[in-house]
């Protein structure tokens, strides 16, 4: 698949950061119709005012994807305004993080973050799979996770944890269609550090994990969707704690990871924002 245009495309947590990049780049390509989901009913609103008028039908859904009811009754709706959704981009997530577990409000923000993380884009991607499956033409589903779920990281561990078994649940799914044959319908996981749109504020860089820009992670994360890639993890350097997980011993690594690729100490200033979705 070259590009979207022509298809209907639907973004979680559309109305700012990522998701909002993500619904203006299906405009640019000439999608059909670009559905945008998100909590944040005023934000929601100003996207969508902004993103209209042109040849794409854009529409806006106010969806708090912690809730499943809400989950299936506009993936209903959304179905009988605009039919298939041929790319689904499962934007939407939260983070808390500067405390250790035991320190935190462990029952409201742990269940909040696997709700939204984890749960919500199993949930929604169980709604529009199976018209992507039953559609003739070809169809993406983009999942949004994190380089924090390839990697432990003090300070975040609810969140490193959601991140980590959104990448299972994802790759899986790929794997899945590929063995049921279904070879229209692709699946890209995409893992990125921590990303500049204000949900990670006072998150430090490390010495080989620069902040990324939204646009470039954006950029990487459509490119590989359209191709039908499988993953996407950013920077690359991540990819050495993957590698270090296989050949050297625990403490040899986290002395690696806390001291030369530096992010064991990332979450010590973070302040994020409250009750961020990006």
């Amino acid at each position: 698949m070259k590009s979207v245009q022509g298809k209907t495309v639907l973004v979680t947590g559309a109305a700012m950061g990522m998701g909002r990049l993500f619904a203006e780049r299906a405009i640019a390509e000439g999608a059909r119709a670009v559905v945008l989901w998100d909590v944040n009913e005023k934000a929601l609103e100003r996207t969508v005012e902004a993103l209209s008028g042109g040849a794409t039908a854009v529409t806006g859904y106010v969806v708090d994807v912690s809730d499943l009811e809400a989950i299936r009754a506009s993936a209903a709706a959304v179905q009988e305004d605009v039919g298939v959704v041929e790319v689904l981009v499962n934007n939407a997530g939260v983070v808390r993080g500067n405390r250790f577990f035991w320190e935190s409000d462990s029952v409201k923000d742990t269940k909040l973050t696997v709700e939204v993380n984890t749960l919500a884009p199993m949930y929604v991607a169980r709604e529009f799979l199976p018209g992507m499956v039953a559609a003739s033409g070809d169809c993406r589903l983009l999942n949004l996770a994190s380089a924090a779920g390839l990697t432990p990281n003090p300070r975040m561990a609810a969140y490193a944890g959601s991140k980590w078994a959104v990448i299972g649940w994802s790759d899986s799914v790929r794997l899945e269609l590929k063995q049921a044959g279904v070879d229209h319908v692709r699946v890209t996981t995409v893992c990125p550090y921590y990303v500049n749109t204000g949900m990670f504020d006072g998150a430090k860089s490390a010495p080989l994990l620069p902040i990324l820009d939204p646009g470039e992670v954006v950029d990487e994360a459509w490119r590989a969707m359209c191709s039908g890639s499988s993953f996407v993890v950013l920077p690359r350097t991540v990819m050495l704690s993957e590698v270090l997980k296989g050949i050297v011993p625990i403490g040899v690594r986290d002395f690696i990871s806390d001291n030369i690729i530096g992010v064991y100490h990332t979450m010590e200033d973070f302040k994020g924002r409250s009750e961020a979705q990006a």
